[in-house]
């Protein structure tokens, strides 16, 4: 009887090591596909569009009456979505089943979060793929730094040219290991030089 549970954990053991390293291929797969940021959209700060300040060459961010609000309240909630493209032009199935991440504007954070949602792309397969956004950003308004990289990109003008700003997801998988939850060492980071016009669509 020992005898059969012991092999029996011995099995379960192999398996779920199995079961990881596919994990971990699939990860790799991804780390190798090739990755556009498309648009984003439904960007509200607050519950203020961000549409309705593209282009604007004076105002002033913390004097808008719902945003002065939520930093009275130490909570500025920032929603929206990011629309990435995948590409794979690998041979092997590239996926994640849930991931942490980062949204980066001059490598300022702006946003972080945890996604519970699973990627897929087949070998030779384009896939597009949202990401919903939605974080307390109160943190990144009381950083001048960080918020001078909002303002400049909310601009999105200077002498009549728009600006180009540094845009960027990073990601990090997670794998399922029975019970428990390991993360992946590192991030999957997509950048692009982008302008707030040409972002916000």
């Amino acid at each position: 009887m020992k005898s059969n549970i012991f092999f029996g954990f011995v099995f379960f053991l192999a398996c779920g090591c199995s079961g990881l390293n596919k994990q971990v291929n699939q990860i790799k797969a991804l780390e190798n596909c090739k990755y556009e940021i498309q648009s984003a959209d439904s960007i509200s700060v607050a519950n203020v569009n961000i549409q309705d300040l593209l282009g604007k060459d004076k105002f002033d961010l913390l004097k808008m009456p719902r945003i002065a609000l939520a930093l009275l309240r130490r909570n500025v909630p920032l929603k929206g979505r990011i629309n990435l493209q995948i590409h794979n032009p690998a041979n092997q199935l590239a996926a994640i089943n849930q991931f942490e991440y980062k949204v980066l504007i001059k490598s300022k954070e702006l946003a972080s979060g945890f996604v519970n949602q699973k990627i897929s792309v087949s070998p030779g397969e384009t896939i597009s793929v949202p990401i919903e956004i939605n974080s307390n950003i109160y943190d990144v308004l009381s950083d001048q730094k960080a918020l001078d990289a909002v303002y400049d990109f909310i601009i999105g003008a200077e002498d009549g040219r728009e600006r180009k700003q540094s845009f960027s997801v990073k990601i990090k998988p997670t794998l399922d290991f029975g019970n428990r939850q390991i993360q992946y060492p590192g991030y999957i980071t997509i950048e692009k030089e982008v302008g707030s016009k040409e972002l916000l669509r």
